[in-house]
């Protein structure tokens, strides 16, 4: 198992995180906040789909007059992200959010932080401080060289941690973004060697789903396999679902997430296969949308390799030539014709 990394436990509403509490994927409404209804039921798709906290971006006065009552519609703790005004960040605590998410190097006057601490204080509210590598970049100036950016990040950190902390405000989750898994991997080692803060992880602007799902992996996956992290978030262009959806993954292959639905398990196929392995996964990737229960299923495409590489499976099907051996629990139980393994796979599953 992993060893997670300890830290403070800070409350968003009535949800623990860090400390060993269970990871907590998040995700972004990416519709008009005004747009009160269809943002609700954006927030309830994402909850749907394994999402424990959802951000919703507040930048004008309408924004969180809209947020105020979104949050009497939804279940699941909201969190305003907030951009220049500090006016916004006092509006969406007084409103209901359960955390912000606040870049203080966007809100440049430290009576101001001081201001927005203070209402977090009385209404019991978290704050994420969050830097992106984005805003450490001054683009009047020569650009930051790429190898000193982590050394800049954590120094910002260091010095937005110190303000806070100075105002008695330890209510803090931590997260430091870039577009870049490496340096992403290299800021949140060195955040977490520094400070006991829960952190969120995430790879900032990471492309299309298609091309951000194997940076994010990489990135967060290293990260939480050291122990680091205790929010995450895949940040995909498009339809959010799709991005909680990887990040569940992601926490599902390193078994921080128990698994409620059935898990696919098929072979890469080679040529000793005589069926149409992926046409046959298919099928029973499809059979499976019905199924509500934990399990792993196998479909392997010989009987040479295929039963020792499925025997971890609950049920297996090692395909031959028009026909399949039907395991359960490692033992073979039945030879069954090819149009006849569908069913056959669904009268095994109810029997779980």
């Amino acid at each position: 198992m992993i060893q997670r990394r300890p830290t403070t436990t800070v409350k968003i509403g009535p949800l623990p995180l860090g400390n060993g509490a269970p990871i907590v994927v998040q995700s972004m409404t990416k519709v008009p906040t005004t747009e009160i209804d269809l943002c609700v039921r954006q927030v309830e798709d994402l909850v749907r789909a394994g999402c424990g906290l959802v951000r919703i971006a507040v930048p004008r006065q309408a924004d969180t007059a809209a947020f105020a009552r979104i949050v009497q519609k939804v279940s699941v703790p909201l969190i305003a992200d907030i951009h220049f005004s500090p006016a916004r960040a006092i509006e969406a605590i007084e409103g209901g959010a359960a955390k912000i998410r606040l870049n203080p190097g966007n809100i440049k006057s430290r009576e101001d932080i001081h201001r927005i601490i203070d209402a977090a204080k009385a209404h019991n509210v978290a704050i994420r401080i969050g830097v992106n590598e984005a805003s450490i970049r001054d683009l009047t100036q020569e650009p930051v060289p790429l190898e000193e950016r982590v050394d800049l990040m954590l120094a910002e950190m260091r010095q937005y941690v110190q303000l806070f902390e100075d105002c008695g405000f330890d209510r803090v989750v931590l997260s430091a973004k870039t577009s870049d898994a490496l340096r992403t991997i290299k800021v949140n080692r060195r955040i977490a060697e520094a400070f006991r803060y829960p952190i969120h992880l995430g790879l900032t602007h990471a492309g299309l789903p298609e091309a951000a799902r194997i940076p994010s992996a990489v990135a967060l996956g290293t990260l939480l396999a050291e122990g680091i992290g205790d929010t995450i978030r895949v940040s995909a262009a498009g339809d959010p679902v799709i991005e909680t959806h990887m990040a569940v993954e992601i926490l599902l292959a390193l078994g921080l997430r128990e698994r409620r639905r059935p898990e696919l398990v098929v072979c890469p196929t080679c040529g000793r296969t005589e069926i149409d392995v992926v046409k046959l996964a298919r099928q029973v990737e499809e059979a499976l949308r019905k199924i509500e229960k934990p399990c792993r299923v196998a479909v392997m495409g010989c009987v040479v390799n295929g039963p020792g590489e499925a025997a971890d499976a609950d049920f297996a099907i090692c395909a031959a030539k028009d026909k399949a051996y039907f395991y359960r629990n490692g033992q073979r139980i039945a030879t069954v014709p090819e149009a006849q393994l569908i069913p056959r796979l669904l009268e095994a599953l109810a029997s779980l």
